[in-house]
């Protein structure tokens, strides 16, 4: 007879590859149920984008095989629980397990676009997902979301009244645009700039979140040092392209997240229209900005590469209609883009457990 020591036993040589420990000890095994040969257990993973999952699941069934029987019947539920290294008794945003920061050191280098894509990614995957913008010079989620002309509604909440997120394709949106005239400048000075976005986090019913998104202002100016400094983030991706003008400005952004006074993990570089393919020559590249700026970058800084992006029509398209191009389905962008979502959950999944290590060892 099989028994569920044994199985627990078996799935303990299974390692997850990049917290470094095993299955059993890292709580990930739950509900094992046996029946005769007939072996069922749940694989509980750090997130739903996790990029590992089909290596885990082979490994599972593998263990069972080698350690247990060979004749083994065996059927694994791979589902997720989204980690977080925030207090519970947080006062700020306490149902959202993830803040992530999407900046760049200059404006035009598609960080609302890779910001954009990444949050419809993450939803796709089965993540809960919310995207705050707070680019104060060009809000562009009410165009690339297809909400334009919409406003959040206010409601109760707990008794509190509070702002309810727009919503599209599945992700809760805020973003100063909502709040202004589409044909209208911008123009605020940086404190009561601040103070609005605050508003944004603070202000709104957000409820729970795996990970909420922001699309931050270009640059590393005051509004940059207000936001990072008050906010929890649980980690901020730096976007830039090729060029070496653009990668000068993103190093300027990853030594801002790494003063002492902010002190935010930089989970990697997205190196953004990294090529140009022209849909006549699907199988060519042409690097207009340069090849591999964002990816010697990320070697310099000793961060991960979390994605190129190509320079393709589509991205563009899509953004202008209304419906961001990782929507689409099975195509090149789309996987492109659920690639980096996976990067990035797998970078705050393993950046959570070395908090918790950490905190456990202090």
């Amino acid at each position: 007879m099989i028994t569920k020591e044994q199985v627990l036993e078996a799935l303990s040589h299974v390692i997850e590859p990049d917290l470094k420990k095993d299955l059993v000890t890292l709580n990930m095994i739950e509900d094992v149920q046996i029946e005769g040969k007939k072996v069922s257990f749940t694989v509980v993973l750090t997130t739903p984008a996790c990029p590992l999952k089909d290596l885990i699941h082979n490994a599972c069934v593998n263990a069972i095989v080698h350690f247990v029987d060979k004749e083994a019947e065996i059927n694994i539920n791979m589902t997720a629980r989204v980690t977080s290294k925030r207090q519970e008794n947080q006062s700020l945003l306490p149902q959202v397990k993830n803040i992530i920061a999407v900046a760049s050191g200059k404006g035009g280098v598609g960080k609302s676009t890779i910001a954009a894509n990444l949050a419809v990614s993450l939803a796709d995957l089965g993540a809960k997902v919310g995207l705050i913008d707070a680019d104060i010079y060009g809000p562009s989620v009410p165009i690339m979301f297809d909400v334009v002309g919409e406003k959040p509604r206010i409601g109760m909440v707990d008794g509190t009244q509070k702002m309810i997120p727009v919503e599209s394709y599945g992700i809760k949106l805020m973003s100063i645009g909502f709040f202004a005239d589409t044909s209208q400048a911008i123009v605020w000075r940086g404190p009561m700039a601040s103070k609005a976005l605050t508003q944004l986090f603070t202000d709104a019913a957000w409820g729970e979140l795996d990970y909420l998104i922001i699309d931050l202002p270009p640059g590393t100016g005051d509004i940059h040092l207000t936001l990072v400094g008050s906010i929890p983030l649980t980690g901020a991706i730096v976007v830039t392209t090729p060029q070496n003008v653009a990668l000068a400005d993103a190093e300027k952004g990853v030594s801002m997240f790494r003063m002492p006074n902010i002190n935010v993990p930089v989970l990697g570089i997205v190196e953004n229209m990294s090529w140009f393919t022209p849909a006549e020559l699907p199988d060519n590249k042409y690097y207009l900005f340069g090849m591999d700026g964002g990816k010697k970058l990320a070697e310099k800084q000793g961060v991960p590469l979390l994605g190129q992006i190509p320079l393709v029509q589509g991205i563009r398209e899509a953004g202008d209609s209304g419906r961001p191009a990782g929507l689409q389905e099975n195509t090149v962008l789309s996987k492109t883009f659920l690639e980096l979502a996976k990067n990035v959950a797998q970078q705050v999944a393993i950046r959570n457990a070395e908090q918790k290590a950490a905190a456990a060892l202090s």
